[in-house]
């Protein structure tokens, strides 16, 4: 007997062509069954449900994309594809499809809401919408940006990025550094000016015996970063008013100075000497050529002058030490205070050209003059003068003139004065001298910006800088401004990498050694995308 055989024959276009004359042939009711029901198209051993056509025919170009919502029944059922990409026979019989069904639930898009849908709107479906093409809800940190969204670049989302949380833009690509600034205290260069006359020895030998003791002491242990330069003819204090300074404060072991060393010893760092001779009434003359060296010293150990040992970022502290005036070169202070006053004017003029950035300048002056002279004694005799006090024209027992140039001086950049003759109160001069020199120190008044983190731009307009006084209370902030021309009284600028605080915010400051300094900063935003 003959064996039945049935062979499967592909027929991708007619079976489409006669599909659609089936669909549109017929009247109204057959159009309505075609439509409604669930049947079968069967050509040879070819079979589709309609259903399946109904769902290819809703795709923008009348063709499914692969994807078909029936089941191969095993006998040779089939969906529509592309021309392009004819079914072979075994994916016919077997109804493979090349798209995840689940991508989109069967009945997306048709305006319906569906089980599996979260939303559906129909034709306004789109990743855009608020409604997703897979009929899900467009949410921030879907990956997707929504109608209400200027940003979504899903997990990469947050504070750190582009594209924030709330999926808008971050105005800062960092978030908000901030940091406590140190407050640090300028380190202090002390240099004295000792006259070497003859009528100086008494005086000389009370500054050996209490520079150490009653001054450097004092001032290392109030933990100053500090250093004392000597401008002064190094040697014996009698017979040749010479001056020795012994350890700790220089490298000449204690009780060295007895017998002095043929020249000094610096202790590097703490203590340097500018050996040279200083008269009674020359000091102020002898500051720019040792400052710059053409006044070489006596054992050419300062070449290139004392400026070498001063540091640009300390105060200045001078302390001048002589029984006369102020006679050399432009200066005469003829023992009067007007004369005194023009010719402490005319210096002071003078130091601050000579180098603005150790002296400072005429608004923000970084020296201190001191002065020991032989003026008369105070009551109690061993209170020093403040600078609000008058200039003194009577001398003391052994003086020989009361140094009106050397007040004046000390009046103009606030230092202080002490008689000179009572040598036996050295003590409480020099340790006066040491309180006033650690009162004084400047708090540093800029704070550098760390760097941003890497990949990171600093945004200039976004720091911002507050100040705690006492380090507790209510914060104050500090607003910037655009240079220091701009200055507010509670202003900051930028220069270069640091954050600098106007010149009334910074003496605000200067009397709170307990200050805490917050300062914050924001980065340049990120485009996302």
């Amino acid at each position: 007997m003959a064996k039945s055989r049935t062979s499967t024959v592909y027929l991708g276009p007619l079976v489409l062509a006669l599909a659609l004359a089936l669909v549109a042939c017929g009247d109204d009711q057959g159009r309505e069954s075609a439509s409604s029901s669930v049947g079968q198209i069967t050509i040879g051993s070819l079979s589709m449900t309609n259903a399946s056509w109904a769902s290819s025919s809703s795709s923008s170009d009348g063709w499914t994309s692969g994807a078909t919502e029936g089941e191969s029944t095993g006998t040779g059922s089939s969906s529509p594809t592309s021309p392009t990409s004819p079914t072979s026979p075994t994916e016919a019989s077997t109804g493979a499809s090349t798209m995840d069904s689940g991508d989109i639930p069967p009945g997306c898009g048709d305006g319906e809401l569906d089980p599996g849908e979260a939303c559906d709107d129909g034709l306004d479906n789109g990743d855009d919408q608020t409604c997703k093409l897979n009929c899900t809800l467009n949410v921030c940190g879907d990956g997707s940006v929504g109608p209400e969204e200027v940003c979504d670049e899903g997990p990469d989302n947050g504070p750190e990025g582009g594209c924030s949380a709330q999926c808008t833009i971050n105005p800062s690509s960092c978030g908000v550094q901030s940091y406590e600034a140190e407050v640090v205290i300028r380190p202090v260069d002390i240099i004295f000016l000792i006259d070497n006359s003859g009528s100086m020895t008494a005086e000389i030998k009370g500054v050996q015996d209490n520079i150490n003791k009653n001054f450097a002491q004092i001032i290392d242990q109030s933990g100053l970063d500090y250093r004392v330069i000597m401008i002064s003819e190094h040697g014996k204090y009698d017979p040749d008013e010479n001056v020795c300074v012994e350890a700790p404060l220089s490298g000449i072991p204690a009780g060295g100075c007895k017998n002095p060393p043929s020249k000094p010893v610096f202790n590097p760092g703490k203590f340097y000497h500018y050996s040279l001779f200083v008269g009674s009434t020359s000091a102020w003359c002898k500051v720019p050529g040792s400052f710059k060296g053409s006044l070489k010293d006596d054992f050419n150990l300062g070449a290139g002058g004392f400026q070498q040992w001063l540091r640009e970022d300390s105060i200045k502290h001078f302390v001048v030490i002589s029984d006369d005036g102020v006679v050399c070169g432009a200066y005469d202070d003829k023992d009067k205070i007007g004369e005194g006053t023009s010719s402490a004017n005319a210096f002071d003029q003078a130091l601050l050209a000579l180098s603005p950035e150790h002296f400072g300048t005429p608004e923000h002056r970084r020296y201190v003059f001191h002065s020991i002279v032989a003026m008369a004694y105070n009551n109690p005799k061993t209170k020093p003068y403040q600078p609000q006090d008058p200039i003194i024209k009577t001398l003391c027992p052994t003086g020989v003139a009361p140094g009106t140039g050397h007040q004046a001086l000390s009046i103009l950049t606030g230092g202080l004065r002490f008689p000179l003759c009572d040598t036996t109160s050295y003590d409480v001069v020099f340790q006066g001298i040491a309180d006033s020199v650690i009162e004084g120190a400047e708090i540093e008044c800029s704070f550098p910006i760390p760097d941003p983190p890497m990949g990171k731009v600093l945004d200039d307009d976004g720091v911002s800088v507050e100040y705690t006084p006492m380090g507790q209370g209510n914060p104050q902030s500090f607003m910037k401004v655009p240079n220091q021309g701009a200055c507010t009284p509670s202003g900051f600028y930028i220069d270069g990498d640091e954050v600098v605080l106007c010149p009334q915010a910074c003496a605000l400051l200067q009397t709170d050694k307990d200050a805490k300094i917050e300062v914050s900063f924001t980065c340049e935003p990120i485009n996302p995308g």
